[in-house]
């Protein structure tokens, strides 16, 4: 069973447990076992909550649950009408918004992920859409140095997780 909330609720549970938020936007993911896998990834990094379109993207399918073996049902998914609009309101409430791109201007762990944060990942094909990035705070990407220039997404985003949980535990060693 998909567990759609409102972003609200996971923003207003980040508040009362004094924890920042930690937010993965999918802007247009297409194949179910990516979804289901960044559904569990972001399960064992601690995300709070993933935003996903309402259209032209994979919604919650009997494959990716079958795939996120069980996150499905215990990472709430926000499904909005757009996400760039999204974006612009995660940002007036103080959210950073960081987009991965392979054409990022940083090297994503060589930027800040302690504040408030919602990391952004494109469909498999196009990436981030224009306005996506427009809206992003800032772009990073990762460091690629075989021949091949790219990762699947999953893997991506898996790798830019776990930077933010590495960068907030070090964080949290200093105060």
């Amino acid at each position: 069973m998909p567990n759609y909330q409102p972003l609200e609720q996971i923003l207003d549970g980040a508040a009362r447990r004094s924890e920042p938020p930690f937010l993965l936007i999918l802007d247009g993911i297409e194949d179910p076992h990516n979804f289901g896998a960044i559904l569990r990834t972001a399960e064992a990094a601690g995300v709070q909550g993933i935003i996903i379109r309402k259209r032209r993207q994979v919604q919650i399918t009997e494959t990716v649950i079958k795939v996120s073996t069980g996150a499905a049902e215990s990472v709430p998914v926000i499904r909005v009408a757009n996400i760039a609009e999204t974006i612009s309101s995660l940002k007036n409430q103080g959210i950073r918004v960081i987009g991965l791109e392979i054409d990022g201007t940083a090297y994503y762990n060589d930027a800040s992920f302690t504040e408030p944060l919602a990391v952004v990942v494109g469909s498999e094909g196009s990436g981030l859409s224009r306005l996506v990035k427009e809206r992003c705070d800032e772009i990073v990407r990762l460091p690629m140095r075989g021949k091949i220039n790219s990762l699947n997404v999953s893997v991506a985003t898996g790798i830019f997780l776990y930077e933010v949980i590495r960068q907030r535990s070090l964080d949290r060693l200093k105060t």
